[in-house]
């Protein structure tokens, strides 16, 4: 069972009304999260993402008629145009990424689109706090791994590309989001890879006792990274959120107690 997003509302602070926030991604599945966390906080919210659109799994819920929903590619077209989608923001959140088998486009998912807003948020200058949806440190270490599966290079070469753009537009003022591995929702998926709220809630659980949690510890390289829980798309939205309202000191969120304390969300209540 996944507490209520509302529920997150306690933690926030009432100057929240007071802020802008620009979401990179927000039609995404944690993007569209994110956005729904800061239009309930009160706060004054753009996102960008290619169809400027909210999702279908949104359709009709009422906080997707305060969000400002411009469509931008942010790969392709003019700086000129991509400075005027993201305006003028006090903070800024970038859910954008992108997991294919073609390595320059990974590249160019993750690593480019990042660089360039961040180069359009630099200009407004603007920005005070970011955050960003990268992933675990630990997959950053597989690099024998990932140079004889090439084509993931382009993944884990643009999340350090963004993570570079992003602290250097907000020095000291970044909050980097690292899961392993996110779930959430009513279905499955492939591309990206996904598994519903259900199913990802039963194997958190599994991987957080503390025999897997010693086992994890002990393992190499992938077999590692696959036994550590997953974490799910609410607490990794709620953490972005938080961090752009300012709500909690700038940080990396390693894994999934980190992210679930940085959410604020309580823990859900025990099924009898």
């Amino acid at each position: 069972m996944i507490s209520s997003p509302a529920l997150l509302l306690m933690g926030l602070s009432a100057s929240a009304s007071a802020l802008t926030v620009t979401v990179a991604g927000g039609s995404g599945f944690v993007g569209s999260r994110v956005c729904k966390y800061l239009v309930d906080a009160g706060a004054e919210v753009t996102s960008i993402s290619k169809s400027g659109k909210p999702p279908a799994s949104a359709a009709g819920e009422s906080w997707t008629s305060s969000v400002n929903w411009v469509a931008n590619d942010l790969t392709r077209g003019s700086m000129g145009v991509l400075e005027m989608a993201v305006g003028k923001p006090d903070a800024f959140v970038s859910c954008v990424g992108t997991i294919n088998f073609d390595r320059q486009s990974m590249l160019v998912g993750n690593g480019k689109a990042n660089v360039d807003i961040c180069k359009a948020l630099a200009k407004a200058g603007t920005v005070q706090r970011a955050s960003y949806v990268s992933v675990s440190e630990e997959l950053f270490d597989l690099k024998s791994v990932w140079n004889y599966l090439g084509f993931f290079l382009g993944y884990v070469d643009g999340k350090r590309q963004a993570e570079a753009a992003l602290a250097s537009l907000t020095p000291g003022q970044l909050t980097i989001v690292r899961p392993t591995f996110i779930y959430g929702g009513d279905s499955f998926g492939i591309a990206p890879p996904r598994v519903t709220a259900e199913y990802g809630s039963f194997i958190e659980d599994l991987l957080s006792k503390p025999p897997i949690v010693a086992l994890a510890g002990v393992m190499p390289g992938l077999i590692k990274i696959a036994l550590r829980p997953p974490v799910s798309a609410e607490a990794v939205a709620a953490a972005c959120a938080r961090a752009a309202l300012g709500e909690i000191e700038p940080a990396e969120l390693q894994g999934l107690e980190a992210i679930k304390t940085a959410s604020g969300l309580p823990e859900p209540s025990p099924v009898d």
